[in-house]
């Protein structure tokens, strides 16, 4: 089977899925990214360069979809000089987001393409206008309709869909959903396990170990759609009661959903203004290494782990197969995993006080809660590993996926050549 994984960082989320895939008899991978893509061992990726940016006079409506037609149109130059070479997928799986699939079917209308279809915006019910400290206004609404052009175009366009929980499954349109299938791609279960013996030591030295009183929390940017605010609020209380405790956070200072902080250059500075915390028990760390960020987990204490109601993070089912108490906001992506008092605690999103009773708790009653720990990571290790995220995709790969003969493209990583006509690039 020839399958073509396309993502504008390829592999994104389908890294070990390609890998798998790559190692499997018969089955061929050809990945396609943007130039600034990491790429992945052992599988060969074509790149593609946007030939201009997008206009600084479009309607700030319609800039994501200008931006979504630029991407169509690189990939489907690069997919042009294949389908010369000869080369015919059976498979594309592709993370549409970006608009990189707009127009594979146009090149390959026999291919079964497979939408990663991660999350469909609405005004109402979810991300946008969940949290009243940050209103949504008119302008806003009728930006977000109109984003959604995009998705709708994506899912008329593929022939199935996928998406990885329920509550994802939910949020797209009643029309499509017998179309996309709930199949998790699954983490590091078997990498990722509690440690005793655990020590994290900081940049000045200290160290801190599994069993001492650290709070914990990740994202991959720190800000108010991954509860940043709200975690530091309640981390102000938090030490303000217990003079022994430690704050590790993990994450960047850019913006991966939502916006900046209009007042200052990132939302950690901006928290910082707002809170007084000990700056000797409170440690950025940035975006680590994954043996570090393991090694973080394996420390922790308490895992704080709150978001809107949106996309659910990798990282707090991470959290769950190393062991952690996850205390977790009481919303819809989170409550299709967590249950209180059975395999974590669940607080108020918007009341840094009770999230911070909660994680005292934990700290200062660890026994209390080493049931709800044990039973995470039975559950997370038994429903959401590699191995069963990787099965449940073999099976819904297989599906209408025909055996070609292998094809071997040429070697040039970075496929330029403009295979459009003129009038097609403007």
């Amino acid at each position: 089977m020839r399958i073509l994984v396309i993502h504008q960082n390829f592999p994104g989320q389908f890294r070990h899925l390609a890998t798998s895939w790559a190692q499997t008899p018969g089955w061929q991978v050809l990945g396609i990214g943007r130039d600034t893509a990491p790429g992945l061992p052992g599988v060969q990726c074509l790149r593609y360069r946007l030939h201009r940016a997008p206009s600084q006079d479009q309607h700030h409506y319609l800039r994501q979809m200008e931006q979504a037609v630029l991407h169509g149109q690189a990939v489907a130059r690069v997919l042009l000089k294949l389908k010369a070479q000869g080369y015919r997928p059976d498979v594309v799986l592709a993370h549409p987001g970006w608009g990189e699939t707009l127009y594979l079917k146009d090149v390959y209308p026999d291919a079964r393409l497979i939408h990663f279809c991660e999350w469909f915006y609405d005004s109402q019910g979810a991300d946008w206008a969940f949290d009243p400290e940050f209103p949504v206004s008119f302008d806003d609404r009728a930006r977000i309709r109109t984003w959604n052009a995009l998705h709708t175009l994506n899912l008329e366009n593929c022939d199935a869909g996928v998406t990885p929980t329920r509550w994802q499954h939910s949020r797209h349109p009643a029309a499509y959903r017998d179309k996309i299938s709930i199949i998790h791609e699954g983490i590091d279960t078997e990498g990722l396990a509690p440690d005793p013996a655990a020590t994290f030591t900081l940049d000045n030295g200290l160290t801190l170990r599994a069993g001492d009183p650290v709070i914990t929390y990740v994202a991959r940017n720190l800000e108010p759609y991954r509860g940043f605010h709200q975690f530091m609020r309640a981390l102000e209380l938090i030490q303000r009661h217990h003079r022994g405790c430690h704050a590790l956070i993990v994450g960047g200072d850019d913006v991966s959903y939502g916006r900046r902080p209009k007042d200052a250059p990132n939302w950690r500075e901006k928290m910082l203004r707002e809170v007084r915390l000990d700056p000797a028990r409170t440690h950025f760390l940035g975006k680590l290494p994954y043996d570090r960020y393991r090694k973080v987990l394996q420390v922790s204490a308490a895992h704080l782990y709150l978001t809107y109601p949106f996309v659910l993070s990798w990282s707090m089912l991470e959290a769950m197969a190393s062991g952690c108490l996850l205390i977790s906001s009481r919303t819809a992506p989170v409550e299709e995993v967590i249950r209180e008092g059975e395999n974590g605690v669940m607080v108020d999103f918007f009341r840094p006080e009770e999230i911070a009773a909660r994680a005292l708790e934990a700290i200062e009653s660890p026994a209390s809660f080493i049931h709800l720990r044990e039973c995470a990571r039975s559950e997370v290790s038994r429903q959401y590993s590699h191995a069963q995220g990787l099965a449940d995709f073999i099976a819904f790969m297989r599906k209408g996926g025909a055996a070609t003969p292998p094809f071997s493209p040429g070697q040039s990583t970075h496929v330029t050549e403009s295979l459009l006509p003129t009038s097609a690039q403007s």
